[in-house]
């Protein structure tokens, strides 16, 4: 909380407001003296002014330039050189630290509303802008937890903690957090993928940093203005494959807001250290460019070589803004880019595509909780699946290196497991010279087969995974050829949100007569057949990104490596949503040479099995 004397107000001549500082303005302006710190740790600064008219004059005489000694007309030495110690301090000139009264109350990140107390009330002028009355913050998590559950629509429980998250921010983690199992499908998925959606009609108040093809070139002067300066985690998207519903362009920005709550709820991230930003480079949804209330860019996508050169400027001038350890979690780009993105700044940069890996290492962990019931190994089972695009291949890909570390097998040999279904069919070596390059190595020896059905019964896969974002294609035809030559089909319908979904829990139960093991990406309620109730396991990226990037945070990592998300899935295979997770997490050298394992501090809040009916 921050807390001025009356005095020094009276000193600066404004009891209600000061201004601070972090960088020196290139307009002309004032020089703020600062003196504590800013206001994401939550410290006052002190304000004093001095002119720099001298800038402007440039060569011309000015009175700064005179010996304080020799002034005329009164002047006063600056005998303890307080207006010569500020004159090469950083400057934004706009930036605002609440310190008390009415102002404090609309600052979301210091404001307690009625938990305020009487103390409080007095020490920050807050007296008669406030009812008589205080609260605990325990009685007003309560009211808003009731007033939550009145609404019918998700989205309207999505608007009202977007707007609690505006006014308290403190409240609103402190619900998320006891709340968890509860909000996570607001905050997330699936609602918050018709919050996107909706996002230019519900749009109220400006979360984030948007970044458009206008800021080209200047990218790095647009991330200084952010309020923040200690940022340790960004989530971006480019907005053009949000979650399973295609091109929504700069009303993307739900998908970066929503993971980076998570973050601090789940992972334990300070907010002050969380930035969500949108990189708008236009859209190709014809809906949004003749929407009204779009509030994006309208134009077409940007592509090739200036889509290139504008996110290697963001890149880098990320890098140069917030150092070498700030971890970039790339989101809901395209099949075309994410791999390309990933590819190219995996080795400078920490980077982490949560589609790619994120989802791979939460199905992964899935599986290995699934095997305690289906049994063997996972180099004895066989995988098939319906989607070849980013989430596919990934999880594809750290399945295959898991066996590998298994059976010491070569992951060419363990990759021979694992078949995938595209829009035009099982993906086979006759196809391989049409295949996108990330595509390729999944193109085994076999006749071609046109649809999902077919690759069932020619494959015969104890598992079966979909990541295709299209509705309802786990046919009844499909899921009984699964039931019919596995015991225990694994069934992975894992397209978000809801709607997307390959198949739901019930008809996969119904279907299976109650065998299959399933889970979804989005959450399923739990499903009654035959006298028993079957409770539909969810494969949440929520399980691995707050963990996993709380553990690159603190271990101080430059860069991703595999050995950390396979030591990420060992955890979360327990059920567990992870919060604080060291377990082998590698420190690797600028080179990538030295690899050092941390124990593990695991703080488990909530245990939910994965997977288990």
């Amino acid at each position: 909380m921050i807390s001025v004397s009356r005095s020094h107000f009276q000193r600066c001549g404004n009891r209600d407001r000061l201004y601070h500082s972090q960088r020196r303005s290139s307009a002309a302006g004032v020089v703020v003296r600062c003196c504590g710190r800013g206001r994401g740790d939550g410290k006052v600064r002190g304000v004093a002014m001095e002119s720099t008219l001298k800038e402007i004059r440039g060569d011309k005489p000015s009175v700064l330039d005179m010996d304080p000694e020799s002034t005329v007309g009164g002047g006063v030495e600056d005998v303890y050189g307080e207006d010569r110690a500020t004159e090469e301090q950083l400057v934004t000139p706009w930036t605002l630290s609440v310190a008390s009264g009415y102002t404090l109350l609309r600052d979301p990140h210091h404001n307690k509303g009625l938990a305020f107390t009487e103390k409080e009330r007095d020490a920050h002028y807050l007296r008669g802008l406030l009812p008589p009355v205080c609260i605990t913050q325990g009685l007003q998590e309560k009211k808003i937890l009731h007033n939550l559950r009145q609404y019918q629509v998700p989205l309207q429980r999505y608007m009202a903690l977007m707007d609690l998250q505006e006014r308290n921010e403190r409240l609103f983690y402190k619900l998320l957090i006891d709340n968890v199992e509860e909000l996570l499908p607001i905050v997330y998925t699936p609602t918050v993928g018709e919050a996107c959606q909706k996002y230019g009609c519900i749009f109220r108040h400006p979360q984030g940093l948007y970044l458009s093809l206008k800021e080209k070139g200047k990218i790095l002067e647009v991330l200084k203005n952010w309020p923040e300066r200690s940022i340790q985690v960004i989530v971006v998207t480019d907005g053009e494959r949000i979650l399973g519903l295609g091109d929504l362009g700069c009303q993307g920005m739900g998908i970066p807001v929503g993971k980076l709550s998570l973050y601090t709820a789940l992972g334990g991230v300070r907010p002050s250290a969380c930035l969500p930003i949108t990189i708008d480079v236009g859209t190709n949804n014809e809906q949004l460019l003749k929407d009204e209330f779009y509030i994006g860019l309208r134009q077409r996508r940007a592509t090739g070589q200036e889509y290139a050169e504008f996110l290697h400027e963001f890149m880098c001038a990320v890098k140069q803004n917030y150092g070498e350890k700030v971890l970039i979690q790339f989101e809901d780009f395209a099949n075309h880019n994410a791999f390309e993105l990933l590819s190219k700044y995996g080795t400078t940069h920490l980077v982490f595509n949560d589609d790619i890996q994120g989802t791979a290492s939460v199905v992964l962990a899935g599986l290995v909780a699934a095997l305690k019931l289906v049994g063997g190994t996972l180099a004895e089972h066989t995988f098939l699946f319906l989607g070849a695009g980013e989430a596919g291949t990934g999880i594809a890909e750290l399945i295959a290196l898991e066996m590998s570390k298994q059976t010491k097998a070569p992951l060419e040999e363990t990759r021979k497991k694992i078949w995938l279904v595209d829009s035009k069919g099982l993906i086979v070596r006759s196809r391989k010279e049409s295949l996108q390059h990330f595509k390729k190595p999944w193109a085994h020896e076999h006749e071609p087969v046109s649809n999902l059905l077919d690759a069932v019964k020619a494959i015969k896969p104890t598992v079966l995974i979909g990541s295709s974002g299209v509705g309802k294609t786990f046919t009844k035809e499909v899921v009984e050829a699964m039931a019919s030559f596995n015991e225990k089909p694994i069934i992975l319908a894992l397209s978000n949100p809801t709607s997307q979904s390959e198949c739901t829990a019930e008809e996969a139960y119904r279907w299976s007569k109650g065998r299959a093991i399933f889970a979804s990406g989005s959450p399923f309620d739990p499903v009654e057949l035959n006298g028993k109730v079957f409770v539909p396991g969810q494969a949440n990226n929520a399980y691995i990104f707050p963990g996993l990037g709380l553990g690159l945070v603190i271990s101080g990592a430059i860069r991703v490596h595999d050995d950390m998300l396979l030591a990420a899935c060992v955890q979360v295979s327990f059920g567990e949503i992870i919060c604080y997770i060291y377990h082998e997490a590698c420190l690797a050298s600028i080179w990538g040479a030295e690899l050092r394992k941390f124990k593990i501090v695991h703080l488990v809040l909530v245990e939910i099995p994965i997977m288990l009916p």
